[in-house]
């Protein structure tokens, strides 16, 4: 599929050819669901612990006489029955990923895409160069173009004042074109990319 190009300037800069492929699919709500989750739980920290019966600080002295007493048979007080005790099948470090494979996420990547374009929600700029990087020319910049919430994506690299100028834009983020993934297309309102994103994109999915 053909689709414009423009500058920064909101002026024309001829048009390309987007492979059908990458840009051209049905959007799957599951794939892009499955691909969503295993971005979040590969990023989630996995840190939380309790304490169980051999780590909280009590006594080991036994509590009262094993008989004779009419109550239960305690030993410690370090038993998860008691407050101050130690709990009972809590959580333990871990990892919360879990496993998709490399076909798998190169085409929820390909659906991310094709999703955009199926909304309306993919610009194509001929580069994402600024002579200074100063938020404030960006930011006008970006307001006459009307992106409010946008992923900008570049090549192999990104431009330096470019970067510098967006970095403190709310709403506004810039990956290199390895950088790509699902979950952040998806959250943007807007998917910007560069002449040679586009290349990168198509050499990378293809």
């Amino acid at each position: 599929m053909k689709t414009d190009v423009i500058k920064l300037d909101a002026k024309k800069a001829g048009s390309i050819e987007l492979p059908d492929a990458i840009f051209g699919l049905e959007p799957r709500a599951d794939i892009l669901h499955r691909m969503v989750r295993y971005q979040l739980a590969k990023r989630q920290a996995g840190t939380h612990k309790v304490k169980t019966r051999s780590e909280t600080s009590y006594s080991t002295k036994k509590i009262y006489r094993q008989k004779g007493t009419g109550g239960a048979r305690h030993g410690s007080r370090n038993a998860p029955i008691f407050r101050g005790g130690g709990v009972y099948k809590g959580p333990t470090p871990r990892s919360h990923a879990h496993n998709l494979t490399k076909k798998f996420r190169a085409l929820g990547l390909k659906h991310a895409l094709s999703a955009k374009v199926a909304a309306g929600e993919l610009v194509i700029i001929e580069d994402a160069n600024l002579s200074e990087g100063k938020t404030k020319m960006l930011a006008s910049v970006i307001k006459d173009l009307g992106w409010k919430r946008a992923l900008i994506i570049d090549g192999a690299e990104v431009n330096e004042n470019f970067a510098r100028a967006a970095q403190n834009i709310e709403g506004v983020d810039v990956l290199p074109s390895a950088g790509a993934n699902v979950y952040d297309i998806l959250r943007r309102d807007t998917l910007v990319l560069t002449k040679s994103a586009v290349k990168a994109l198509e050499a990378r999915l293809s």
